[in-house]
């Protein structure tokens, strides 16, 4: 088991409760004038905002609303100035900003679940008033100043064979424990879907299985068939079509500890005889398997493609599918003009979740099988909004879970760190900020 460590030193560690496992995140620029200017910035930006700053020495900035403690200003303003929106996400590991009342004095562990939980509801109903203004937030004209020295991907996160096993391995091989803590029995890490009447905390597992049937109906999954999956998970999609549509199912996967786990369930199951879990690129596989499956389902792993890619994909998909075969594909998606606005960015989310990602947009997915395959997409189903509750749902069962993931290994910087990544998503799909599709894809 390896830390997330940020992406620029590429260190891997062990988690320990110190900064020490965290190279750099602790060291704050020197520089002042770059301070100052930040805090111009967010003075004005939070002037008519509803939401509140509040500041060791009593004053609050902004029109009220859910509060965003500033605990060490001149800290804080620093890393706005030199990092921007990562410096944001580093401030709230360290410290710098807290919601709650939850700060370095006052670790994880000296909470329990419904404090820290209200605390980072807090958080996420801040961070859902900044994703609503987004792309005004920022000045135009010091957005194009951003744009001149903001930092740019690492060339070693680029989604090549080799850089993407190492992509994924980053995250998905964190520790299969620790995504037990916080995911629904079927392991499912992927919006679910809920309906009308369904109860969020108890009713997750039946969404994530009505989510599940929603792709492989969309793919036209029927008895007998033979269906590929891109992007295993912990095997949930695979056991639940073999389980209960009786095809058999080759599903893809560069994370080891994945693997392991599903071919556990899948014997555990009964269900060896109909999958194959293969650690394999899925351009690897389309080399050896061209016209070989009547249907694909792939379930938000276009996000780690990576945007130069998407042809390769999709392309590998037109190649593998037999004539009539189907494609159902669940996708998180961005407005176009912000994926035009932001493709070259490098954000807190690459540095410390997820190396190499980019949303892609409709308008790029229509733009690229157009451009390169006989595939359309001939139908969408949207759950962007279920992703708010699902998100809510892995924060609170995470946190409920603390004990045992300090045990595991991992530290309070991390668990504040996974707490500002839960919450910092379900924001964007609160603000439709993001979205999510469901697409069933076809030979018109």
């Amino acid at each position: 088991m390896s830390l997330l460590a940020p992406a620029k030193t590429r260190t891997r560690v062990t988690p320990q409760p110190s900064a020490g496992v965290w190279p750099g995140l602790f060291d704050v620029s020197n520089s002042p004038i770059h301070g100052a200017i930040a805090k111009r910035l967010t003075k004005a930006a939070v002037k008519k905002l509803p939401i509140t700053l509040q500041f060791p020495d009593g004053r609050t900035w902004g029109a009220g609303g859910p509060v965003l403690q500033v605990v060490n200003p001149a800290s804080f303003f620093r890393r706005l100035g030199t990092e921007g929106l990562i410096g944001f996400g580093e401030a709230w590991m360290t410290g710098d900003i807290t919601t709650g009342g939850w700060g370095s004095s006052r670790p994880a562990a000296k909470f329990d679940a419904a404090e820290l939980n209200a605390a980072t509801d807090e958080l996420a109903a801040v961070l859902t008033v900044m994703a609503k203004r987004m792309s005004v937030l920022i000045p135009g004209s010091a957005q194009k100043l951003r744009r001149a020295w903001q930092t740019r991907p690492p060339k070693e996160e680029e989604n090549t064979l080799t850089g993407s096993k190492e992509n994924i391995h980053r995250h998905y091989d964190l520790s299969n424990d620790l995504f037990r803590t916080f995911l629904d029995e079927t392991m499912t890490y992927s919006s679910a879907w809920y309906e009308f009447g369904d109860d969020h905390a108890t009713d997750l597992e039946k969404a994530q299985l009505r989510k599940i049937d929603g792709i492989l109906d969309l793919a036209r999954v029927r008895p007998d068939t033979h269906i590929l999956e891109i992007g295993s998970g912990w095997g949930a999609l695979a056991i639940r079509a073999a389980s209960e549509r009786g095809v058999r199912v080759t599903t893809l996967t560069l994370s080891e500890e994945q693997k392991a786990l599903a071919d556990q369930r899948i014997k555990a199951a009964g269900l060896a005889h109909l999958i194959e879990v293969r650690l394999e690129d899925y351009r690897a596989h389309a080399a050896t398997h061209v016209g070989k499956y009547d249907a694909v389902v792939s379930v938000e792993m276009i996000e780690a493609v990576g945007e130069k890619y998407w042809p390769d994909y999709f392309g590998s998909i037109d190649r593998m599918l037999v004539p009539g075969g189907r494609l159902g594909l669940q996708a998180i998606t961005i407005a176009h003009d912000r994926l035009l606005e932001t493709r070259n960015g490098y954000t807190w989310v690459h540095k410390y979740v997820f190396p190499g990602g980019i949303l892609p947009s409709l308008t790029a997915i229509d733009e690229v099988l157009a451009a390169g395959t006989s595939l359309r997409v001939q139908e969408s189903r949207r759950l962007g909004l279920s992703y708010v509750p699902t998100l809510e749902q892995w924060r609170h069962r995470f946190n409920a879970e603390l004990p045992k993931i300090a045990e595991l290994g991992f530290d309070d910087t991390f668990i504040r760190m996974w707490n500002f990544y839960l919450a910092y998503s379900q924001a964007g799909f609160a603000a439709e900020y993001l979205d999510d599709w469901q697409l069933g894809i076809g030979r018109p």
